[in-house]
């Protein structure tokens, strides 16, 4: 049975944040770092080579076995920074979707092409309300 790819490592969240040679994109996750860090409490963890994660909860999938998953995370991406936040539905996130400024979401996932066409206030927000709904769903 294969091991799933994505899970908690050892490696330093600094070390991966600070490997980008972007000054402002590195800026830029370390402020998302910061926010999901106060949001959750929690010190942020590797999952896998490129996903920051804060917190966890066993999820299971299509294939009916269960594997641990960040409440919350982000990757930065080729095309996006990718963050895992569950709003989609959330009828409390709607308005600060409509709001938050330039961005796209799938399931479980917001993706931002650019960190300057967001607001900050809004996605710190819709960072609380996706982890407050993680919270209830996944570990109440």
């Amino acid at each position: 049975m294969a091991e799933p790819k994505t899970k908690p490592t050892d490696q330093p969240v600094a070390e991966f944040i600070d490997s980008f040679s972007d000054v402002q994109k590195r800026q830029e996750y370390w402020t998302i770092y910061r926010i999901m860090q106060e949001v959750s409490g929690a010190p942020g963890q590797m999952w896998g080579t490129s996903i920051v994660g804060f917190g966890k909860y066993a999820q299971t999938g299509s294939d009916g076995k269960t594997n641990d998953w960040p409440l919350i995370g982000f990757s930065p991406r080729k095309q996006a920074l990718t963050l895992y936040l569950f709003v989609q539905d959330l009828p409390e996130a709607s308005s600060l979707l409509a709001n938050l400024g330039k961005h796209s979401v799938s399931k479980g996932c917001l993706y931002i092409k650019r960190f300057g066409d967001v607001d900050l206030p809004t996605l710190t927000d819709l960072i609380k309300v996706a982890y407050q709904n993680a919270v209830k769903n996944h570990l109440s």
